[in-house]
């Protein structure tokens, strides 16, 4: 059922309906019922392997809890010394990491069987030709089930946390079978945590009418930014993909700057959709933006971008490898050899390096995915390691008080960020460093406006009027992003007379329907849907 279809819609309506009919302590049926339905809707087979993540994740949960339980009710009714404590506590311990191994283990092989074993036979068979030996036929048929890659890791955070004693476990299976499977989210995320989304997901409270209208405009801006600007300008980075060889590096360079404006768009317009829906429905999902484009470094931006599973990957892959003992002892190895500074250094690059590989190979099953992903982590890397020297610099130069040096970070962060973002999308990984290529060794200088962007078809009528009026809408993203600097853009929107607010949004609607649903004709769903 894609997003932008009518039925879609339909489920949108019905369940908004539905969810206001019902009394407030049943209401969380209604959206375990519609998600069901959505999931149902990709194919029944796919539903088993949700509800085989969502008993095991239960099953563990419950089990660890009542063990962590036991131990509580076991101390205060007994009197036992300290070292007959410890001794219940590691027993106890192993119990739980027992358990909570076990279900990781479920739900981590399902993720990697599904997304990465044609990857694996493909990679155990290059490595038996170069060996001399005979490879693996490859003929599983397999489709990835629908937004395994999401649920999966919110179910695994649940786990841990669970594990951890940082929440609850929830003692109703269908009430946790609602979190792991919650339909907004469960294509592309965000990756919400338990003790966040179970505040509003269960309450059923009615949202004041100031959310109710609030919701419906981050709702509709969602959708001019996949439908205006997004699919329009997918039409135009498919051709540039397609043939970047015959195009010149500046026109390349542009190319790849409109494909990070679309994925962006198209992402985002995703969490705007959904969180303006939720938010109607006086659910809070996890906000996966803070405007990214205006980040000053590498680091930065993912502070910005995919905000949930970087939240994810810092919690339960980069700090618990960072603070390892293993990690710690690498530093004090290094310390007599290279100084204090490379001591501190090295084990958070330890932890940054399988992190960014780990980010990468969850992207995608390719080449191409894993050395994005290692790329990213290598600028990190730097940042890190080149931080005191950068400090002492600026303050002796006093660089970061000047306008002009934080417009050149933010750009030069922006260009990073579009020629790695297209590495993997090309084609091949060679097919990415080739195109990197075309940008600094092709300086042929265009001779025009349609010259400079081949790719756009500037001839045709249509896609001429549907590219501008996507850049049109980008510029008046950048303008709203600018002004969030001081507070929220709705708030600038709030203070507007209301006849003035109706005639925005009437614009707005006629912007979609003028240049959207042309644009949407034929165009692929959303883009991290695939991941």
């Amino acid at each position: 059922m894609p997003v932008l279809s009518v039925s879609f819609m339909a489920l949108l309506v019905g369940v908004f309906v539905l969810y206001y009919l019902f009394p407030q302590r049943h209401r969380w049926i209604v959206l375990l019922a519609a998600s069901m339905v959505f999931y149902l809707s990709a194919g029944a087979g796919n539903v088993v392997y949700i509800l085989i993540t969502s008993a095991t994740v239960y099953a563990a949960a419950r089990v660890m809890e009542r063990i962590a339980d036991g131990q509580k009710a076991y101390f205060k009714a007994n009197k036992l010394t300290r070292e007959e404590k410890t001794a219940v506590r590691v027993q106890n311990k192993r119990r739980r990491r027992a358990c909570l191994i076990a279900a990781l283990a479920v739900n981590l092989g399902l993720l990697c069987f599904f997304k990465y074993i044609h990857f694996a036979l493909e990679q155990f068979n290059v490595i038996a030709g170069l060996l001399g030996g005979r490879g693996v036929r490859d003929t599983l048929r397999l489709i990835v089930p629908l937004g395994i890659s999401f649920y999966t890791f919110q179910s695994i955070g649940y786990l841990v946390d669970v594990y951890g004693g940082n929440c609850r476990a929830q003692g109703n299976y269908f009430r946790l079978l609602l979190f792991v499977s919650f339909f907004p989210q469960i294509t592309q995320g965000p990756i919400s945590s338990y003790e966040f989304l179970s505040r509003t997901l269960y309450s059923g409270q009615t949202p004041p009418e100031e959310s109710l209208i609030r919701g419906f405009q981050r709702l509709l801006w969602g959708f001019m930014k996949k439908m205006v600007i997004a699919n329009a300008l997918s039409q135009n980075t498919a051709v540039l993909f397609g043939n970047y060889q015959d195009y010149a590096g500046i026109s390349v360079l542009l190319g790849a700057f409109l494909y990070l404006i679309q994925l962006y768009a198209d992402f985002s317009g995703y969490m705007d959709i959904m969180c303006g829906y939720c938010e109607m429905l006086g659910v809070r999902l996890t906000e996966n933006f803070n405007r990214p484009f205006f980040a000053k470094s590498v680091p930065e931006y993912w502070r910005r971008w995919h905000i949930s599973l970087g939240d994810w990957f810092r919690k339960y892959v980069y700090y618990p490898i960072g603070v390892s003992s293993w990690n710690l002892k690498l530093g004090k190895i290094v310390r007599p050899l290279l100084g204090k500074h490379a001591a501190n250094c090295l084990p958070p690059t330890v932890a940054l390096l399988v992190t960014w590989f780990c980010t990468g190979f969850w992207h995608g099953a390719s080449w191409g995915y894993i050395v994005w992903g290692l790329f990213n982590g290598l600028f990190i890397i730097l940042s890190l390691w080149l931080e005191p020297a950068y400090k002492r610099v600026s303050a002796a130069l006093r660089m970061d008080d000047r306008f002009l040096w934080r417009a050149f970070r933010v750009l030069r962060t922006f260009t990073i960020v579009a020629l790695l973002e297209v590495l993997p999308e090309v084609g091949s990984l060679g097919d990415g460093f080739r195109f990197w290529s075309c940008i600094v060794t092709n300086w042929r200088m265009p001779e025009g406006i349609a010259d400079l962007l081949p790719f756009v078809y500037l001839q045709n009528f249509n896609k001429t009027i549907g590219f501008l009026a996507a850049m049109g809408c980008a510029a008046l993203l950048f303008i709203a992003e600018l002004l969030q600097r001081r507070k929220p853009v709705r708030a600038y929107f709030g203070a507007l007379p209301v006849p003035l607010q109706v005639l925005l949004l009437s614009a707005l609607v006629m912007l979609i329907a003028s240049f959207g649903i042309q644009a949407s004709w034929g165009a692929e769903g959303f883009m991290y849907a695939n991941f």
